[in-house]
């Protein structure tokens, strides 16, 4: 390409930026929110290889290398969290993922309009509500003293279970106020998508024969196909990224052992022991896993003729 090529290119490059400058300006602020929240920080990945001390700053902390990631793929407790950590992810892959998706089916074929808005009020209202309302919402129905669950088994000749203390009610409790919470909001897209199906194909449909199930089937599920890939890989890519305020409020010393998780244990040893250079390399571990699990899965989407993310 000769000079006056490249010329020519970003003359036409900044004629198109002005022409469509009101589209620029509307993204602008979401670019600055990644730049400064999201690309600016991880200058700070360096203190994962250096002896970090806050009073000497980046610049004058000791370099240890690949230090801190030797003593956590050696820690006792790393496969530990490890499994931890994978296990809930898998409870909100196979168990809570495609709940929204059969929610929106269903809401779909909901014909009285009112009904339809009714009901996604309600479930979206709980997406509203911090962690620590939906924690403590739970602990009043399942604590042993006067919760409503207890009562209930104590009332039809039960003995009582204490979920809260109980290393094999975490799980179960953790993905069910998952789906309690993030359901509703999650239908959102799904019924976004839907709406874009073309009405001439349930028309043909029905000329078929076909009932609302297998119009279901049939169209609405294949034409949706696309959405749930992405958001699938979206999904996975966040694999060690389970949020750390909902563990947070669930752990205790009764169910550490499935309960503890990356984001829990950089928190602990990050804040409240100080080991920060540690931490950013259990944080750097977590984000270099999630980025190889989005490109796996982006290939294996693209295998399989499915658009992908990129």
């Amino acid at each position: 390409m000769t000079a006056v090529d490249r010329k020519k290119r970003r003359s036409e490059t900044w004629r198109r930026i002005k022409r469509n400058k009101l589209i620029y300006l509307m993204i602008l602020p979401g670019v600055i929110y990644f730049l400064v929240f999201k690309y600016l920080p991880m200058y700070g990945l360096i203190i994962s290889f250096q002896d970090y001390k806050p009073y000497l700053g980046i610049t004058g902390s000791e370099w240890v290398g690949f230090a801190h990631f030797e003593r956590l793929f050696t820690s006792p407790e790393f496969w530990m969290i490890f499994r931890n950590t994978l296990g809930l992810f898998a409870l909100q892959i196979f168990i809570y993922f495609p709940i929204p998706i059969i929610i929106s089916l269903m809401l779909n074929e909901v014909r009285h309009s009112l009904y339809k808005r009714g009901i996604q009020t309600i479930i979206y209202i709980p997406h509203f509500m911090s962690w620590v309302v939906i924690v403590s919402i739970s602990f009043v129905m399942l604590t042993l003293d006067g919760g409503i669950i207890n009562s209930l088994l104590e009332t039809f000749g039960f003995e009582k279970i204490n979920f809260l203390m109980s290393a094999e009610w975490f799980r179960p409790i953790y993905i069910i106020q998952v789906i309690w919470r993030e359901a509703g909001w999650g239908t959102i897209v799904f019924l976004a998508a839907i709406t874009a199906v073309d009405p001439q194909l349930y028309e043909a449909a029905r000329i078929d024969g076909a009932n609302r199930f297998r119009q279901m089937w049939h169209i609405t599920l294949p034409s949706i196909r696309s959405v749930i890939i992405v958001l699938l890989i979206l999904k996975i890519g966040n694999v060690l990224e389970l949020g750390f305020e909902h563990v947070y409020l669930l752990l205790n010393a009764s169910n550490r052992s499935v309960g503890e998780i990356f984001d829990t244990y950089v928190y602990v040893a990050g804040l409240q022991q100080g080991q920060f250079s540690y931490s950013a390399a259990v944080g750097f571990f977590k984000g270099i896993v999630g980025l190889i699990m989005v490109v796996i899965a982006n290939k294996l989407a693209k295998a399989f003729n499915e658009e992908g993310i990129y």
